[in-house]
């Protein structure tokens, strides 16, 4: 796998049950980055309107997705002035990759049809940017599209009626134009949706704590990453993803993936694909519904349990209880290492514990085998703790 921190740390493997997974082809120490890895396609999270996503006050560029300290501050696309830049470079390769005039003219013409696109839920409009990206990557990079192509997912029938009305919309307002190789067509639309429902990640903003958003965050863009898409899920994960686009100084758009803790040689190492403090119905529900499969990790068999003895109590609609108890079980299951929680020690040494954030830790890189403490970054907000903090031993 290239792009790894080093190409002999991980290896692809077939593990029965869970079909292909990536592996530890030697031991691994918490802190350990394990990859870097780069998008072939991104693509805004923002209305087609061009309004700030919600719990949004920042302004952004275009096309490495930096905060702007300003609009006056930005260059706007010359042709839509609808796009803007933090510089005149990252105009001119956005020009020349991922708002092409192609591009330019086809958000332009879903902009101007506000009864077709700009009424539809904000995930289609979502989607149709996606799709923009997309065909505009099978021009400018045909060896990416096809990557894009390989990934997991197939067109389903459950997502036939959203494939078909924005496959018809891009055909009647913006039709992409001919590509050598390869043919516009609804089943590749189809299948393209379904890569990007199982692929991509969200670049997310910043974490802000007050009274209006609760640590919300709104997703800032979303990025398709060849390699860290083949990363399995699990509800206790022994690596997190970390990003820093407001802060590297370039490649900032890349994801690092990071080791929680150490693991052995021959491990699978996974992430988790939300934030850990869900609960089990919340987090099986989700798995099923946009992944299509139930998890049986070992966290997910103890709690299966717990749900059996509830006899399903309470409204499955009530989606807001199930959110409370999302914090109400952590808390729960980390006042004390509770017989029936053998995993109780992931959340008190390895979850955030600022209010409202739920991000997960993982100890900074280092080469020193000797620290008597370590010290773990959020994976969310960003906060540093010691792991004395939590009087929990660091072996």
């Amino acid at each position: 796998m290239s792009g790894m921190a080093s190409e002999s740390l991980l290896q692809i493997e077939e593990i029965e049950g869970r079909g292909r997974a990536i592996v530890s082809s030697k031991p691994l120490r918490g802190g350990d980055i394990v990859l870097r890895d780069s998008p072939i396609l991104l693509y805004s999270g923002s209305p087609l309107n061009g309004q700030q996503p919600l719990f949004s006050t920042s302004i952004y560029c275009d096309n490495c997705f930096k905060k702007l300290e300003s609009a006056s501050a930005a260059s706007s696309c010359p042709s839509c002035f609808q796009n803007r830049f933090c510089s005149q470079h990252c105009l001119s390769a956005s020009i020349a990759s991922s708002h092409t005039p192609w591009v330019c003219q086809a958000l332009s013409r879903l902009r101007d049809c506000p009864s077709l696109v700009l009424h539809q839920p904000l995930e289609r409009q979502i989607q149709a940017r996606f799709l923009i990206a997309a065909y505009n990557l099978a021009l400018v990079s045909p060896p990416n599209f096809q990557i894009l192509l390989s990934l997991q997912g197939y067109g389903e029938d459950k997502d036939a009626a959203a494939a078909q009305f924005l496959h018809s919309l891009i055909s009647s307002l913006c039709p992409p134009p001919p590509i050598d190789g390869f043919s516009f067509s609804f089943e590749i639309t189809s299948a393209l949706l379904s890569k990007d429902k199982l692929n991509a990640f969200g670049i997310m903003e910043p974490m802000e704590f007050n009274k209006e958003n609760c640590g919300q965050r709104s997703v800032r863009a979303y990025g398709i990453y060849p390699k860290a898409s083949l990363f399995n899920h699990d509800c206790l994960p022994n690596a997190c993803r970390f990003d820093y686009v407001d802060t590297a100084p370039d490649r900032n758009t890349d994801v690092i993936i990071r080791m929680i803790h150490d693991v052995p040689q021959g491990r699978e190492i996974c992430l988790s694909y939300f934030p850990v403090n869900w609960n089990y119905s919340n987090r099986k529900k989700r798995l099923l519904e946009e992944y299509g499969f139930t998890c049986e990790c070992d966290r997910c068999k103890v709690e299966a349990n717990w749900s059996d003895n509830e006899d399903n109590e309470g409204d499955d609609d009530d989606e807001a209880m199930e959110e409370d108890r999302d914090e109400s079980m952590v808390e729960e299951a980390t006042s004390e290492y509770e017989a029936d929680f053998p995993h109780a020690y992931f959340f008190l040494r390895y979850m955030c514990n600022r209010e409202n954030c739920w991000g997960t830790l993982a100890p900074l890189p280092s080469s020193d085998n000797n620290q008597s403490s370590i010290l773990l970054e959020c994976n969310v907000c960003g906060n540093m703790k010691n792991d004395e903090e939590f009087g929990v031993d660091a072996d």
